[in-house]
């Protein structure tokens, strides 16, 4: 996961404008929120990249945990949301050290597929602990060995033409093609997990899973599972 934390750290160009950034933020804080069961709930979004609508989500909870690898996003985070008291910023290693079932609900949205599969069982481990036992996992857009990347350029183009970026979307897969991105793709690869195998990753970890109706994001080839922890813990 290294190297593409290395990445998301750099001057990226993954989104093709400030639009299609703005609105890929905004969704999926529209679809975290959607999981937030009582306005009391700890939140805790691991991995969460810039996190630009997080404002949004910790309007709709008590506390709101951004756990964030990269230090350089990491540093963005603390200073964009320094004013917000319901919100803290931690590092992943931070989360060792927080108090057992104290959490009520942890979203990881599209970060499995950075993850070598022994990282994503020490997250799941992590996550287990700080969890509460009537607490949940949102394991959001996994992505399906037989869905390739022609259906996320269509997925893009489907999400641009709905919201007006199309004509910068198209450039944009230009310039992707010939980046870093495409070239670290290549190189490092991409985790896919399908249905059964995620359901048994979730398994062997200790929850209970099913697979949400919807993904979360623009992305409807890819899954999100809802986990719970399988047994209650004393």
């Amino acid at each position: 996961m290294d190297d593409w934390i290395d990445y998301y750290d750099s001057t990226h160009t993954i989104y093709v404008s400030k639009l299609h950034r703005d609105l890929h933020f905004q969704i999926i804080a529209r679809d975290i929120i959607g999981y937030i069961g009582s306005p009391d709930a700890v939140v805790l979004d691991y991995s969460c990249g810039e996190a630009l609508s997080a404002g949004e989500v910790a309007n709709a909870c008590g506390k709101l945990i951004l756990a964030e690898p990269a230090p350089g996003v990491r540093g963005r985070l603390i200073s964009r949301f320094a004013p917000n008291t319901k919100i803290r910023v931690r590092s992943l290693d931070d989360l060792r050290k927080m108090t057992e079932q104290s959490v009520d609900l942890v979203v990881m949205n599209s970060v499995a597929q950075y993850m070598t599969p022994q990282e994503l069982d020490a997250a799941l481990a992590v996550i287990l602990r700080l969890l509460k036992p009537s607490g949940k996992l949102v394991l959001g857009d996994i992505l399906r060995p037989e869905v390739g990347m022609p259906r996320d350029v269509m997925a893009l183009l489907g999400f641009a033409a709905r919201h007006g970026f199309l004509k910068d979307a198209l450039v944009g897969l230009v310039s992707t093609a010939l980046s870093d991105y495409r070239q670290l793709r290549t190189r490092v690869g991409l985790q896919r997990y399908s249905e059964t195998e995620i359901a048994a990753k979730l398994a062997a970890a200790g929850f209970t899973a099913q697979r949400a109706h919807a993904n979360i994001g623009h992305n409807p080839w890819r899954m999100t599972f809802v986990a719970r922890p399988a047994l209650a813990r004393g």
